[in-house]
């Protein structure tokens, strides 16, 4: 006769158990995160094969199936748009995607968060280093002015973080180091922190907050909410998938403009014609280029490609570091979207401020390289 069983001692079998028992809220399946994982080396297997193809197939495209002759205007132009626009790609790609998992854990609620009650000088310094990893640019320019102003953050910290988010740039980091080496990327990683912290200072210490649009003040009544998103590692890839949509399906027409412009240069502008005048020995390139580089519009990504052209063709180093920073950080249509919430004598200051920073560091550089 057997004895009955206890609740205790009755134990589902395998097949009938909860896959999904025991994880934390909002945790994928294990099974989730090692097809995650599986298809992420897929990817960048996939992706080093391909970035390996792009120089001879660039070459053989141009110089064999197009037939057009090595050393021509048009044949070299050819061949550097066809090398550069999926290398740039493919750089961009890697790289947004690298960056939409990082700033998976920065959302503007944590950003302001960290800068609130901090001490203008250390506040500085956080602001520009924030703005290298935050996910924000000149559009988001007005509503992180007013987020930042809700929670008593100074004007200078503000601005300073303004000042580091479009202009140093970590897409174009990356790229300047994979196109030109370290010591170019970490002279553009160091100038950009310098300007971007000492212009916020300078700024801050000149006390302009009456020159900020008065509704702006009256909007520090609203309280702040703060987000709570907690992601696992299939959720931040989703991240860096989604940021790769966004970014890369919005700025790529600029990037391949970008490149057809430098592809230009580099065919068709004799050797030594840019260093007459974005050289060395003409001071007065310097603010020349920060002058041709506030009317434009580009992002980062498509000014890389013509700052290759122009290096490659004779200009000098800091010229160059000069007209691509003053087309990131002092664009026009930045300027337009700041007057929303600051005066014109605030943007004037503000633009005055910055293009001294940037001028300096481009006449630095071209003194000592």
């Amino acid at each position: 006769m057997s004895l009955p069983l206890s609740e205790t001692d009755v134990k589902p079998a395998a097949c009938c158990t909860n896959p999904w028992e025991g994880l934390k809220p909002g945790e994928p399946p294990r099974s989730r995160t090692l097809a995650t994982a599986a298809s992420l080396v897929l990817g960048l297997a996939v992706w080093t094969a391909a970035y390996w193809t792009i120089q001879p197939l660039a070459a053989w495209l141009s110089f064999t199936a197009f037939g057009l002759a090595r050393g021509s205007h048009l044949g070299e132009a050819v061949a550097f748009f066809l090398y550069d626009t999926p290398k740039v790609l493919l750089l961009l790609t890697l790289i947004v995607f690298a960056v939409g998992i990082v700033r998976s854990f920065f959302t503007a609620e944590r950003t302001r968060a960290i800068l609130a009650g901090k001490r203008e000088s250390v506040g500085n310094v956080l602001a520009a280093l924030l703005g290298i990893v935050t996910p924000f640019c000149s559009c988001s320019a007005v509503p992180l002015f007013i987020g930042f102003v809700e929670v008593g953050i100074p004007l200078g910290v503000t601005l300073s973080f303004l000042i580091s988010a479009p202009m140093v740039n970590e897409i174009a980091l990356v790229m300047l180091f994979g196109m030109f080496g370290w010591k170019v990327a970490a002279l553009y990683l160091i100038t950009g922190l310098a300007i971007s912290i000492v212009s916020g200072f300078v700024l801050g210490r000149m006390k302009l907050e009456r020159f900020v649009e008065p509704w702006v003040y009256e909007s520090m009544q609203a309280e702040a909410t703060f987000e709570k998103e907690r992601l696992g590692f299939t959720g931040r890839v989703e991240k860096g998938l989604e940021a790769v949509r966004e970014i890369v399906g919005k700025v790529w027409p600029w990037v391949v403009a970008g490149i057809a412009v430098g592809a230009g240069i580099h065919g068709y502008v004799p050797e030594g014609l840019l260093a007459s005048f974005m050289g060395r020995s003409a001071w007065w390139s310097v603010p020349l280029a920060v002058l041709i580089g506030i009317p434009m519009y580009s992002n980062a990504a498509g000014i890389i490609p013509v700052v290759e052209a122009l290096l490659g063709k004779g200009a000098a180093l800091g010229t160059v570091l000069a007209f691509m920073m003053a087309v990131i950080a002092l664009s026009l249509p930045e300027m337009i979207i700041l007057r929303k919430v600051l005066k014109p004598r605030l943007i004037a200051t503000f633009a005055g401020v910055v293009g001294a920073g940037i001028m300096l560091t481009g006449w630095l550089f071209n003194s000592i390289l």
